[in-house]
């Protein structure tokens, strides 16, 4: 496992480094998908940079920007990795630096493994579920080896909910049910409620660190959004889970579209 980490994490440097170069470009060469969301050069670059790392790992990929296979043969994988080589393209887009690259390991429907990396922030998080912690690196220099990172990582954990509740909202997908969700929040907790705006997979990472409590995430997402970010959460004890039915997202399903989630502490 530490060794599928250390792929993963070179992978996420590697990609964050050719995102960066588009990055400081005036032309992104923005697209609109099938779906109206925005692709750019950036996202193509990237996943061509991830893929070269993971192939040799032998163990399927299943990509935001890849051809996506029939659930018939995809069943049968009893591990792949789940990649978005740009979460956050509209925040890339405003270059306001909130973007990531994601990639999670998972195995029988159950993340093992995650990093996120936001290349314009420095900013590296991972995990390996089983081990029950997570971390946060900065990368200081585009020349950081995978034993420096190792090396230096800081631990970091959640924090419990005390006279202020934090809860993250999105900078794009803010709605009516999450509103709704946080007044909800202030009537069972009758604490103080704070709105913590944050882009990505950032927001998984934010409750790991302990920069707030609770993510509820009320619009859609794939499984490539969520991962990397479940990985993190779960290793420090947090509880990623469907709203509708209150199971724990599982990965690899036939359909790759999430329902409504929220993240946070068992209560």
């Amino acid at each position: 496992m530490k060794e599928h980490l250390g792929t993963a994490i070179e992978a996420c440097v590697a990609a964050g480094k050719e995102i960066m170069k588009i990055y400081l470009e005036e032309d992104f060469q923005v697209e609109t998908k099938s779906d109206d969301s925005p692709l750019t050069i950036a996202d193509r670059r990237a996943n061509m940079i991830i893929n070269t790392f993971l192939d040799p790992s032998g163990i399927p990929v299943i990509s935001e920007e890849n051809i996506q296979l029939a659930y018939e043969e995809r069943k049968e994988w009893g591990e792949c990795w789940i990649v978005d080589p740009l979460d956050g393209t509209k925040e890339f887009i405003k270059r306001n630096g909130e973007f990531t690259v994601n990639i999670a390991l998972i195995s029988n429907g159950q993340p093992q493994l995650g990093v996120v990396y936001a290349p314009a922030l420095k900013l590296l998080y991972f995990a390996i579920v089983t081990e029950g912690k997570a971390y946060r690196h900065r990368i200081s220099s585009e020349e950081t080896d995978l034993t420096e990172i190792l090396s230096y990582a800081e631990e970091i954990q959640p924090s419990q909910k005390e006279n202020c509740i934090k809860v993250i909202g999105s900078r794009s997908h803010m709605n009516e049910e999450t509103l709704r969700y946080i007044e909800d929040l202030k009537k069972t907790y009758g604490k103080e409620i704070e709105v913590v705006s944050k882009g990505s997979s950032l927001k998984f990472c934010l409750l790991a660190e302990g920069t707030a409590h609770i993510y509820p995430r009320f619009a859609p997402t794939m499984e490539w959004d969520t991962a990397a970010g479940h990985a993190i959460c779960e290793a420090v004890g947090l509880s990623c889970k469907f709203k509708e039915t209150g199971e724990s997202i599982t990965y690899n399903r036939e359909n790759l579209k999430n329902g409504h989630f929220y993240v946070s502490y068992e209560e």
